[in-house]
């Protein structure tokens, strides 16, 4: 018996009846049939396919809610995909549920997002034809991008699950599970960031929220994850009805005094500029385009090679082809 063999036995005894095993026929398959490891599970593999592809990497340098932040502490997409999955992790154990799916759908839930974060993804959404979703565009990269355009041959339910992680129902429990996660991350991190960029100030959360989800990161985490398992999943994945109200609550608050500030913002309209002049040059100039892009192009068309190119910069590479194409340089 191999040690997969054995891991799958393992789950079969120990995961709930809600769980999506790894031997589960409909979420392990792969586009492209492949021959089973005799160590790691299917979901093993997607999570270190993912790890190591160049779009993970390229997350460090991708902007989460304050661009190109000077700080070592602020959060970059990368460092908000680690947090959101040790997250789904954690409530995915106390549900009995598969943490090697959650993990590998929390690792690539945000491949696909543009440089300069939702800004840039709202640009392309508006000038390309087909529209851009980072969510979408993350299953793109897992199936059409990576590997110079062979993709990485995820799982059903790892591709669903990062799909659906932001505005619909996950086919597993566990792709559900990082849906919640993702916003548990995002919403915390980002108070402690608007706090350090001196937007927020500690004590200006509303009252009935911090009464509800406590005073200070820590504890509003421990009461969201501690919410989430308390409810179960024997039907939907959900917070208890008086956390899910204060959790609301508290991300109405921060639309407001962050996502839209426009001490947050200020720079925002200088990226939207730097995204939609680099995709109006190379619409103009295929021809510039990497060879990888020339291969999409001719598949589909110019205006697919473009958006795929552009969304997969990082904020630094974008800021650096621009300056290279657009800004003079001095003599010397």
């Amino acid at each position: 018996m191999t040690v997969r063999e054995q891991t799958e036995i393992i789950e079969m005894g120990t995961l709930s009846k809600f769980a999506c095993t790894s031997i589960d026929e409909k979420g392990t398959k792969r586009r492209s049939y492949e021959e089973k490891c005799p160590y790691r599970t299917e979901f093993q593999r997607d999570r270190d396919r993912i790890l190591h592809c160049n779009s993970f990497r390229r997350l460090k340098r991708k902007t989460q809610v304050f661009l190109s932040p000077v700080g070592d502490h602020y959060r970059t997409r990368l460092t908000h995909t680690l947090e959101v999955s040790q997250i789904a992790r954690t409530i995915s154990r106390g549900l009995r549920l598969n943490e090697d799916l959650t993990e590998a759908i929390a690792l690539g839930h945000d491949l696909g997002h543009s440089p300069f974060g939702h800004c840039g993804e709202a640009i392309l959404n508006e000038i390309c034809p087909y529209g851009f979703k980072h969510y979408l565009q993350s299953v793109r990269v897992v199936d059409s991008l990576e590997k110079k355009g062979e993709g990485l041959n995820l799982t059903f339910a790892v591709k669903n699950g990062i799909a659906c992680h932001t505005n619909a129902v996950a086919a597993t429990k566990e792709g559900c599970i990082v849906r919640l996660a993702d916003t548990i991350a995002y919403i915390n991190h980002d108070i402690e960031d608007s706090v350090r960029a001196g937007i927020l100030k500690p004590n200006s959360l509303p009252y009935q929220c911090v009464k509800v989800l406590g005073k200070n990161k820590t504890q509003r985490i421990t009461t969201l994850i501690a919410s989430v398992i308390e409810h179960g999943v024997a039907y939907d994945v959900d917070f208890m009805p008086q956390v899910r109200k204060a959790h609301d609550e508290l991300k109405a608050f921060m639309f407001e005094k962050v996502y839209t500030n426009p001490s947050a913002k200020l720079e925002e309209s200088k990226a939207v500029a730097v995204v939609e002049k680099l995709y109006r040059y190379f619409i103009a100039n295929p021809s510039k385009l990497p060879d990888e892009y020339k291969v999409i192009m001719e598949k589909f068309d110019a205006d697919r090679a473009v958006c795929d190119y552009i969304s997969g910069m990082s904020d630094s590479y974008a800021v650096d082809l621009y300056t290279e194409l657009f800004v003079p340089k001095f003599w010397k």
